[in-house]
């Protein structure tokens, strides 16, 4: 009985489960530009992905949902590696479905006020292809996925992983590859 029900419980994790997402936008596609608002070290401020592009290249990755276990250890990540991020002149942005109230907590708490944090608006996650779906259907967050944008405009890596430990190395690999 017990392994009937263990086995039931896996079946129907799995299809709660959201399947790994798969970036559509690829190497080589010009990114979509977009304005929003987000914060960083608790201060409101305006993104314009062409503006930022103007200072160097730009990591744009989208998490699910700020204060969520994977989500805090990503941003946590991010925020360790700014140094060599900024070494590399390159911007780094997180996007998520988060209202502006919540991201601002987490640009202070667990982005380390280190970078900004922003509203990803429906737009934005169409745009960029990063709905999360399960079974089929629209869940209300963006799926894990890191792009990073060279100067130009252009993706140079695109990465969509739920799981969210290599986004930051491949992220910064791809910006340091910019600049030899």
């Amino acid at each position: 009985m017990k392994r009937a029900l263990m086995i039931a419980a896996v079946a129907l994790a799995a299809t709660l489960a959201p399947a790994p997402g798969s970036a559509a936008l690829q190497q080589g596609t010009r990114a979509p530009d977009f304005h929003t608002r987000g914060a960083i070290a608790g201060r409101v401020i305006n993104f314009d992905l062409n503006r930022a592009l103007r200072n160097g290249p730009v990591v744009l990755y989208f998490f699910p949902k700020a204060f969520t276990q994977g989500c805090t250890l990503e941003a946590n990540a991010f925020a360790e590696a700014m140094d060599d991020f900024k070494a590399a002149g390159a911007t780094v942005v997180g996007l998520s479905a988060d209202d502006l109230d919540t991201l601002r907590e987490f640009s202070t708490k667990e982005c380390r006020d280190k970078f900004a944090v922003a509203t990803a608006t429906p737009a934005t996650i169409r745009a960029y292809d990063v709905t999360l779906t399960r079974e089929g259907k629209d869940t209300g967050v963006t799926d894990r996925t890191s792009y990073v944008i060279a100067q130009d405009g252009r993706i140079v890596m695109a990465h969509s992983d739920l799981d969210w430990r290599e986004h930051v190395s491949r992220s910064l690999a791809a910006v340091r590859a910019l600049r030899r």
